[in-house]
């Protein structure tokens, strides 16, 4: 796991674009395709927009839901952890830290327990 990120919403169409934007930004690379766990979102179309381009959306059930794995031009994939939308500010920017940090040998689980959060996948 290479972070966290806390949307707003369960709405896929709403939240993937401003994901992909900030990576984009923040990485200094170019955002390809974005896998999720197909159950876990709304709105889930098969393409986003994202600065003059579209963003292939590949889901599936076989992924974990609680995370989200962006795949660039160049380089390995970031794979976030999806933190709850609703979750309290204080848990969420405790996993935010906690994501942040050398996570080697952590799992998802591990991750939420530190911060408080259930372990199990929440659905929309």
């Amino acid at each position: 796991m290479d972070g966290a990120w806390w949307p707003y919403s369960r709405n896929a169409a709403a939240e993937l674009p401003g994901l992909v934007a900030a990576a984009d930004r923040l990485l200094d690379r170019v955002t390809l395709r974005v896998g999720v766990h197909g159950d876990t979102w709304q709105s889930l179309t098969r393409r986003i927009p994202a600065r003059g381009r579209q963003i292939r959306v590949s889901w599936s059930r076989h992924t974990d839901p609680r995370l989200i794995i962006l795949s660039f031009a160049t380089g390995d994939p970031v794979v976030l952890l999806i933190i709850p939308p609703g979750t309290a500010v204080g848990t969420a920017e405790a996993t935010l830290r906690l994501a942040a940090q050398d996570t080697a040998g952590l799992t998802p689980d591990d991750i939420l327990t530190l911060a408080d959060l259930p372990s199990g996948p929440r659905r929309a």
